[in-house]
């Protein structure tokens, strides 16, 4: 029985990080399912679902030389596949203001609220160190339509007036085939 892991890797940004990991896994037998894999500052995050015949502790021991050249942490997870099975989100938020403590929060929450699952959420700290930007982009589906996830960010908005918070809400035209 073939075994699925999410398997996650963290540490400094440097050439080389992807084409090592894939490397080992591919002559060890694995196979790869869905992969993320981003910089964030400095860092390289990766984030690879990975089908296999080994257990946990052969997948470490098969990595942990690529891991400690490179100094990444490994971090693994037994998860079901669940290939296949994507939701198409149907909004784009985007979210722009003034970089505060609980930006992320306060519009998550109020999102969720309005029936919002996320699917995908990426940020990016703009502007200077002085007068810093943080932008949001968020995708995902909006289970009570587009008109409650707009009421939910008003009084976001209005309460945060003096930052110059600025809120998108656009549809996403998925076409069918």
């Amino acid at each position: 029985m073939k075994n699925w892991f999410m398997l996650t890797l963290v540490g400094q940004d440097q050439k080389g990080i992807v084409a090592q990991v894939t490397a080992a896994l591919y002559q060890a037998g694995c196979n790869l399912g869905e992969a993320s894999m981003l910089r964030l500052g400095g860092n390289f995050s990766m984030m690879l679902m990975v089908n296999t015949q080994a257990e946990s502790a052969a997948l470490e021991q098969l990595l942990q030389p690529i891991t400690q050249t490179l100094g990444l942490h490994l971090h693994l997870d037994t998860i079901e596949g669940q290939l296949h099975q994507h939701q198409e989100a149907d909004v784009r938020i985007s979210v722009h203001g003034a970089d505060r403590s609980g930006i992320v929060a306060q519009v998550t929450e109020a999102l969720a609220a309005a029936g919002l699952n996320i699917v995908d959420l990426a940020s990016d700290v703009a502007g200077s160190e002085g007068e810093p930007i943080y932008i949001m982009q968020i995708e995902g589906v909006a289970t009570q339509g587009i008109d409650a996830l707009q009421a939910a960010l008003e009084p976001l908005k209005q309460a945060q007036e003096d930052e110059d918070i600025q809120v998108h809400i656009a549809q996403i035209e998925t076409l069918m085939m």
